[in-house]
């Protein structure tokens, strides 16, 4: 199983070299989680950057993985990640996502490189 961060996904919908390199991982949604978070994030950038429908459309592909809501113990335990790893909310709660369901998370953001599940790719 695995879980791709935003901007991964952002990188795969703006069709760059890093959004190719992940769309084997991102187009297996049999094996794919989506944090809530991430929707919100990557809906955001999309409608700052784009239009309403194209951020529509690519929420619409993402939620064709299985959407991972944000619960109680779910912020607990992103919570105690944060703290422990120093890293901000959003990307504890995505790796917190990964952990707590035995996936590898897909990413960029240096501050994962070397961490326990993690797929790290630097920056294209």
């Amino acid at each position: 199983m695995n879980v791709v961060d935003s901007s991964l996904w952002l990188e795969f919908f703006a069709d760059s070299e890093a959004g190719n390199n992940i769309a084997e991982v991102i187009e297996d949604t049999e094996n794919l989680l989506v944090p809530t978070i991430v929707l919100y994030e990557v809906f955001k950038k999309l409608l700052l950057e784009t239009s309403e429908d194209d951020a529509l459309f690519a929420v619409a592909h993402m939620k064709q993985a299985k959407v991972i809501d944000l619960d109680e113990e779910l912020s607990l335990y992103s919570a105690k990640i944060s703290l422990d790893n120093k890293t901000p909310m959003a990307d504890s709660i995505i790796y917190a996502t990964a952990l707590r369901n035995n996936c590898i998370l897909w990413t960029q953001d240096k501050h994962f490189n070397g961490m326990q599940s993690v797929n790290y790719f630097e920056k294209i």
